[in-house]
């Protein structure tokens, strides 16, 4: 957008905290961000859609979703539920799971307290800045859809963000988001401690790609003009 001159003003404040809804009231601009316009929701139901198609028409028994805004994981849920009532799909719906960082987890702590909002997580601070949102808009709307499917809402810290993002890259060869990589992290946490079993079949959802984070340093380099020694790798 910068490329194309447009005034592109930036903030460095949290998600939620930057307060867009005050600067559109003020300056007469339309508020796009999280569940603040109307459309948002319907693209995201292409997820469960796809998901739901992929999967011949059926649903996996769990999804692990990295939450921050929720409008993914609310999406979904919205999707399955017009697949039925379309004949698409039964009634069998997957536990819908929050994934969110312990440095930010307002979802996670009002799931456990049985609190239908979210009140603000204070310092937050993670580094999946995806889910680094302090405060959801539609907070009950995830807490309905995890609670209606029977799923939990669960945090992981980001020094297990971390370890999952390089053990799904050196054994998957997948260059996950930390957002993602949270889910997997989520999801072993989950399956050592028989929220899931080896039998459910879990979908794990990366949000993004890892190339939007920086990567570790090159330090190994081999001199194409000499013999090279396959065995070192």
């Amino acid at each position: 957008m910068a490329h194309r001159s447009a005034s592109l003003p930036t903030s460095m404040e949290p998600m939620r905290s930057s307060n867009p809804s005050a600067f559109a009231a003020e300056s007469g601009y339309f508020d796009v961000s999280t569940l603040r316009e109307p459309y948002r929701i319907e693209g995201k139901k292409t997820m469960g859609l796809e998901l739901a198609e992929q999967l011949g028409w059926d649903v996996p028994d769990v999804i692990f979703y990295p939450t921050g805004g929720g409008t993914g994981l609310i999406g979904m849920w919205k999707a399955f539920d017009e697949l039925e009532k379309i004949g698409f799909i039964g009634s069998k719906r997957p536990r819908m799971v929050a994934v969110q960082a312990e440095g930010c987890a307002p979802m996670v702590r009002a799931f456990e307290k049985g609190e239908e909002h979210a009140p603000r997580w204070e310092d937050a601070h993670t580094i999946a800045s995806g889910i680094r949102v302090p405060q959801a808009v539609g907070d009950f709307l995830i807490l309905r859809a995890v609670r209606e499917s029977k799923g939990f809402a669960i945090a992981v810290s980001d020094e297990k963000i971390s370890a999952a993002l390089h053990d799904v890259s050196r054994e998957d060869g997948l260059l996950l988001c930390p957002e993602g990589a949270a889910t997997y992290a989520a999801y072993k946490e989950s399956l050592a401690d028989g929220r899931v079993s080896q039998n459910d079949r879990v979908m794990l959802f990366n949000c993004a790609t890892g190339l939007k984070y920086p990567l570790p340093p090159i330090t190994r380099t081999l001199d194409r003009h000499k013999p090279i020694d396959y065995a070192q790798f």
